[in-house]
């Protein structure tokens, strides 16, 4: 793991190598397009803009997974207060790099972030992967009655049609 050094009011750019890999919480590292690419064709974020996915990563901490080639193979995001709620979104490894164990190890460094530390609330969204996630200690919501939601499912393809 290196951690670089930053000015006490940017966050620490985290990163973790496991043979070939490296996963960063490095911005510069990211590669829009290829986030973009995917989560435009995935069932939770269809048609989603450019613009909005950069603004979204513009407000998280996000991770890039890397192969020796430097090129982006799978992304999550936390959206969090850093103190006592994270929200966990966007989670993806390309299909060509299944199969290797990066989800979990993805996930691994995601929970073990040192801003991360100490939460009383995370929460995702999975249609599929519940299997991963429980892994790390994710539970069906004990109290659903206790939640609300404002649910916007195609938001994106009907704001890109507007556009």
């Amino acid at each position: 793991m290196r951690v670089a050094p930053t000015p006490s009011h940017a966050e620490a750019i985290i990163e973790h190598r496991q043979g070939d890999f490296l996963i960063s919480t490095d911005r510069e590292l990211l590669d829009l397009d290829a986030i973009r690419g995917f989560l435009t064709n995935s069932y939770w974020a269809k048609g989603i803009s450019r613009e909005v996915v950069a603004r979204s990563i513009e407000h998280s901490l996000c991770f890039g997974i890397y192969d020796a080639k430097g090129s982006q193979v799978g992304f999550a995001r936390v959206i969090s207060d850093r103190a006592t709620y994270a929200y966990l979104g966007d989670v993806f490894v390309l299909e060509s790099h299944r199969g290797r164990g990066l989800s979990k190890w993805l996930m691994e460094c995601i929970v073990k972030h040192p801003e991360l530390q100490g939460l009383r609330r995370w929460t995702l969204l999975t249609r599929d992967a519940h299997g991963l996630y429980s892994q790390f200690g994710f539970t069906p919501v004990k109290a659903p009655q206790w939640y609300m939601e404002l649910h916007r499912p195609n938001i994106y393809e009907t704001v890109s049609k507007t556009e």
